[in-house]
Order: C-alpha cells, then structure tokens, then sequence
C-alpha cells in the first residue's frame, strides 16, 4: 500500500514527489517528476521520516475465514530499494536526496538496496562516503588540550613532515640519478624556465642586497677601526663577513622569499584545479615532473649567486672603504685576499648548495600539501616563505657549530 507522499505538494506533474510503497519482501520507495535542484527546492529526507514509515501499520485486511477480523500490523522495514521510473529528469539534487535516505538507512538499521537505481545514479552516488555522520554516543572531550599534549602533538606532526620531506628528497635524488638514462621523466623546458626564473633573473635583487650588506659592514668596521688606527682590516671584515655568511644567508633568504614562495603558489595553484591529481591517475611521478626541476634549478644557480654576493658585497664595502678611509684600492686589494683562503670558499658554497636543496624540497612540499581554495595559495606562500627563512638561518647556526668543531 502507498503511503502519504512527501515534500511539496504536487502542483503538477512536474513537481518532484517521493512516497514508500511497501511490500512483502522490503519496502520500495518511488520518486516522480523533476528532481531538478536550480528549477524548484527539492524535499527533503531524515531519519524521522523513515522512522515514522517503518512504524507505522501499513494495511488492516480481513483475516482468513471471512469474518472481518483485523490482522496484526506489518513488521518493520528491513529492505529500502528505489524506483526512479517515474523521474522525468534529474541533476545532482537527485544523489543528494539518495544520500540521505541512505543515511537515514544507515541510522535506521535497513539496508539500502541501489541495484534498481539507473548506472549513472550508482556511479555518482558511490562516489559519496558510506557514513558521514559521526557515530551517536561518541565521546567529545570538550575545551582545548592539555599543554603537554600540544607540545607532545606538534612535536610528532613535526617528525612527521621531516620525515615526508626526507622521502621527498630521496624520489627527487633518485630521478636526478636517472637523468643520465634520460628516464627521470623530468621535461629539459621545465628546467630551462626554473633555471632563468632562479638565476638570472635574481642577479638585481641578490646584487643590491649584498652591495648594501657590504657597504653596511664597512660603514660600521670604519667607525671602530678607525679609533685604533686599523682601518685598513675593513677589506678583512667585509671579505670574511661575506665568504662566511652574509652572502650564503642573505642570498638564500631572497631565493626562500622570491623563488620558493613562488614555486609553493605554483603547486598549490596545480593542487586546486586537480592537475595534481591528473598527473597521479596518468602515472607520472610528481618528484620527477615537479620537485625535480625546481630543486635541481635552485641547487645549481645557489652557488653561482653565491659567488656573485660575494663580489658585490666586496665591491660595497670596498666604496665605503675608499670614501671614508684613506686607503687605496690595491691595499684594499691586497688585506681583501690574505684575509682567507680557498677553504672559506669551499665552506660557503657547500653552504649554498644545502640552502638551495632545503629551499626546493620545502616548498614544494609545502605546496603539495595545500588546500584546494583559492585561500590556501596564499597560505602556501606564505608559509614557504617563513619556513625557508627560518631554516635558512637554523641551518646556518648548525654550519656554524661545524665549523668551529672542524676549525675551519
């Protein structure tokens, strides 16, 4: 028998209706006319109203023999199929209606039979997940976490992405390895283009920041040096200064805040409109295709805009030396080349060389685990930005330690 339908009233023929009709076997429910989501509001289905059917008596017929007795109620539903015969048309506010009577199927204690539904609702409808809403009784423990358990969480979420960085870093050395066999699945395009936007590209900004790096350093050894009448180890000052860090970290600092904030946007940009996921169902290795010729751009141009820092933080403290001091351009030469040696190069460029690898892994790693919105590209950045940074310069006082243990 067919129970009271459901949701709008029926205007016309058109108008989308749902009722259950129960049987002996389980209970069907029909829907009719135009499921429709942008025409018209779509009813809606809880858990009461499934409720309320299987409650309810069904049928009283006369009992066998004829004498008018009224049989027993029906027993509860304990089968829910569907009948779409009726549907003229459908869009999406369709499957979030089946969602719900499948929900409240699941609450309900019936199954939910989608073998009669057309393949097309099938194959959207398991698309959606089998429960999402949490399971009734479930605990909540209310207000925030302890304080060790915050600092005891974020420590394993900590570990954590150091640990999915390092085997970020093992895939990318492993298709870096592969190049010689031309099999690392990296495109020669990709690299030119991250090569000219991390090198090139830099030179001005890697330039002026270092000049003005140099000309400070020598503007301040100056004013002391001076009160000793030892102006001329200004060129020392400014050349050990520079060899040793400021140009490593200041020039690593520019590439974490112009290049890897970058490369962070980029992904994420790929992350939101599922180009990432494309690449996975066709099988291409993101380490290979995106990681790799990001980290390879920004492990082979760090040294050479390293090298470049040092030049033009010299040349900076090297105008300063002459404006204020009295000293000439060969004797600043000259304290400028017997204040190091090759081994202070030698250091700085493995420096150089670690800040790059660090720079490319993190934020690429930081842009594959962004949000899909358009929010969550400037979170990304942002994030790579300060998290190059800080590396940057936790990374240098590690160097630091060694050098010192090493004596160099």
């Amino acid at each position: 028998m067919t129970e009271p339908r459901k949701g709008a009233l029926p205007a016309s023929a058109d108008m989308p209706v749902w009722s259950i009709v129960r049987g002996r076997d389980g209970a069907s429910l029909t829907l009719s006319g135009r499921w429709i989501g942008r025409e018209t509001a779509l009813p809606r289905f809880t858990a009461q109203d499934l409720t309320a059917n299987a409650s309810r008596e069904t049928a009283r017929t006369p009992a066998p023999g004829g004498r008018g007795d009224i049989a027993p109620s029906s027993p509860a539903i304990q089968r829910l199929a569907c009948d779409l015969s009726g549907v003229s048309a459908w869009d999406t506010g369709l499957i979030a209606f089946l969602w719900d009577v499948r929900q409240a199927c699941t609450e309900a204690g019936i199954r939910f039979d989608s073998e009669p539904l057309p393949s097309p609702v099938q194959r959207l409808l398991g698309l959606l997940p089998e429960n999402a809403r949490p399971a009734q009784g479930a605990s909540r423990r209310k207000g925030r976490p302890a304080f060790l358990e915050r600092i005891g969480g974020g420590f394993i979420a900590m570990l954590a992405e150091t640990g999915a960085i390092a085997a970020l870093a093992r895939q990318t050395m492993q298709a870096s390895l592969r190049i010689l066999s031309r099999r690392s699945g990296m495109r020669r395009s990709d690299l030119l283009n991250d090569f000219a936007s991390a090198g090139p590209s830099a030179l001005l900004i890697v330039g002026v920041v270092n000049f003005l790096i140099g000309a400070i350093l020598a503007f301040v050894g100056a004013v002391q040096l001076q009160k000793f009448a030892a102006g001329i180890y200004v060129a020392s000052l400014v050349g050990i200064a520079s060899v040793r860090e400021m140009a490593a970290v200041m020039t690593a600092i520019i590439m974490a805040g112009r290049t890897g904030g970058a490369y962070a946007a980029r992904i994420s940009t790929m992350q939101g409109n599922e180009e990432i996921d494309a690449l996975r169902v066709f099988g291409i290795p993101i380490s290979s295709y995106l990681v790799l010729p990001a980290v390879l751009s920004l492990v082979i141009t760090m040294p050479l805009l390293y090298l470049y820092g040092c030049l033009i933080g010299m040349l900076g403290g090297y105008v300063v030396a002459i404006s204020m001091l009295d000293i000439t351009s060969l004797g600043y030469f000259h304290q400028t080349v017997i204040a190091f040696g090759p081994g202070q190069f030698v250091f700085g460029l493995v420096k150089s060389i670690v800040f790059g690898a660090f720079i490319g892994l993190t934020s690429c790693r930081i842009g594959m685990k962004a949000g899909r919105s358009a929010a969550d590209v400037g979170i990304a950045a942002t994030r790579a930005v300060v998290i190059g940074i800080v590396g940057v310069i936790a990374l240098d006082a590690v160097f630091a330690v060694i050098a010192n243990s090493v004596g160099i």
